[in-house]
């Protein structure tokens, strides 16, 4: 997508290989608004270094500098996005189908992801082996969930024929379950689903294989 014309000076902080930083990645290749991209190594702890801190006293990535302010949390980030640059939307018309969509974030960004995220895992077990152990199994039962949740919603997408937040929020996702070695084949509309989100330049644009300091 060509770039988007905006008064905004958007600076995104984030990490690779962060489910939470591909979100927002997409979204803002999706809106074609540009952006500098800041690499924030979670490996070396950098997320919790004093000059990240004083930017994001949460200690998580992704930050998204706009103009002056800083802001954390990336599925209120995705909300800003949307409300700011409406074209190409990423949530449906109605309010209660941006509830359905919103419920199928929440699902995965409060009911699977922190649940299987480094400080978790490492606080959980000093063992990798035990850590990977850990992380299948709750991403295998969120994953089995949402096969259920969305299903009579599904079409192309998540919901329906159109990409939303929730596309953002699940393919991520599996690229964290195939990480942990989960198998796909239960899920069979979570796989239909994430194969063609990956076709979509915007996704792969903002893919962890194609950022600063990947491995």
């Amino acid at each position: 997508m060509s770039q988007v014309k905006t008064n905004e000076n958007i600076t995104l902080y984030h990490y690779w290989r962060s489910s939470c930083s591909w979100r927002v990645r997409w979204a803002l290749q999706h809106k074609g608004l540009a952006y500098t991209d800041v690499p924030v190594n979670l490996l070396q702890n950098e997320q919790n270094s004093p000059s990240f801190l004083a930017k994001n006293p949460g200690g998580y990535v992704p930050a998204l500098q706009i103009n002056a302010g800083i802001f954390g949390e990336s599925l209120a980030i995705l909300e800003w996005i949307e409300e700011t640059h409406p074209a190409s939307p990423l949530l449906p018309k109605s309010p209660a189908d941006r509830l359905r969509v919103r419920q199928m974030c929440q699902h995965i960004a409060s009911g699977i992801q922190p649940i299987q995220n480094l400080a978790v895992m490492r606080r959980h077990s000093s063992d990798p082996h035990e850590q990977a152990k850990w992380a299948s199994h709750w991403i295998a039962t969120g994953l089995e969930k949402f096969e259920s949740l969305i299903t009579p919603f599904a079409g192309t997408y998540c919901f329906g024929g159109e990409l939303s937040f929730a596309d953002l929020c699940l393919v991520p996702q599996v690229y964290n379950a195939l990480r942990f070695n989960v198998s796909l084949t239960p899920y069979p509309i979570v796989t239909r689903i994430n194969a063609h989100c990956l076709t979509l330049p915007a996704c792969q644009t903002a893919a962890p294989q194609n950022q600063t300091g990947a491995s």
